[in-house]
């Protein structure tokens, strides 16, 4: 059964930089295409980034605007989230999810999933 666990949460001033990861276990990333979703209070998860397993193929999110990034160590068997000029805005419970096909761009495309990590963006 594939497991995923997600670090790097926190506490981070606006404009600050803070990078995620996400531990996979009992599976490959090699064979599942990963993404990064966040719930914010009172709204619906949405997807920050995701990645195709094979093709490094890459969507993110519309509020990204080019200020996140989504990598992955296969060797490491981890796929990062690098988030960069952080806002208040971007203040959420982010998720690790793993996919078996492809595009996977929503919640419901996603199997398996971590138990989050909350960020906090202080203005």
């Amino acid at each position: 059964q594939v497991q995923l666990v997600e670090s790097g949460g926190g506490l981070v001033q606006a404009g600050g930089s803070r990078r995620l990861s996400c531990k996979m276990s009992g599976g490959s990333l090699n064979w599942h295409s990963m993404g990064w979703f966040r719930q914010m209070t009172t709204k619906e998860r949405e997807m920050v980034a995701a990645q195709h397993w094979g093709s490094f193929v890459t969507e993110y999110g519309d509020f990204v605007k080019g200020r996140f990034t989504i990598s992955r160590d296969d060797a490491k068997n981890t796929v990062y989230l690098q988030m960069d000029n952080l806002e208040p805005e971007d203040t959420a419970v982010y998720y690790c999810a793993a996919a078996l096909d492809w595009p996977a761009v929503t919640p419901q495309d996603y199997k398996f999933w971590g138990q989050g990590t909350q960020v906090t963006v202080s203005s």
